[in-house]
């Protein structure tokens, strides 16, 4: 059996690359029907199936599962771990994001302070701040998805109410999610 030059096997190895090139790109990845360039620029969150009827941009939050998913389109979220509300302070409804802010100060709301009077009026941003490196703030309600200064509460039931994330986390989803997007806590 006759060897074919090395420069041909590789010249046709190429070019059977290129001619297969429309094929891989037909709607069958994993990725399907959502923008070619979302996946990579989520590197902290999961990117899961997640059925639902949300526009792309929207956040929805299940608190029994402790997650967050911020809707990509196509049956796609990204999921994040969170914590929610205690007992007693759980909530559910629908909001949009009405401000986003970088290191944000801290005004413990006046039924936190009379809860906990050793609680300062204010607070200015910064690593001991509660409200972690970013929040984002849900219109019309005193609650925030903010990142925290406790990450050892990811994943459990311990705010008054607000969303915690890990600050590298929330930093991620700031980047990516609008003023006025809609956010439903379930």
């Amino acid at each position: 059996m006759k060897r074919l030059p090395r420069s041909f096997i590789i010249a046709s190895a190429l070019l059977a690359g290129l001619a297969a090139t429309p094929a891989a790109k037909a709607d069958t990845g994993p990725f399907s029907g959502v923008a070619e360039a979302a996946a990579p620029q989520f590197k902290r969150g999961q990117i899961v199936d997640f059925a639902s009827r949300q526009k792309p941009g929207s956040i929805v939050i299940v608190t029994r599962d402790r997650a967050l998913y911020y809707i990509l389109g196509n049956g796609k979220a990204v999921k994040y771990r969170v914590a929610t509300a205690k007992r007693g302070f759980e909530w559910s409804g629908t909001s949009q994001v009405s401000a986003k802010v970088k290191w944000p100060d801290w005004r413990p709301p006046a039924q936190m302070r009379k809860r906990r009077p050793e609680l300062p009026a204010h607070m200015s941003g910064g690593l001991k701040n509660p409200l972690g490196a970013r929040a984002i703030y849900l219109g019309g309600t005193i609650y925030r998805i903010h990142g925290t200064n406790e990450p050892a509460s990811i994943g459990k039931a311990a705010s008054s109410g607000c969303i915690r994330m890990f600050n590298a986390d929330v930093s991620e989803l700031f980047q990516h999610v609008k003023l006025g997007a809609t956010v439903t806590v379930v």
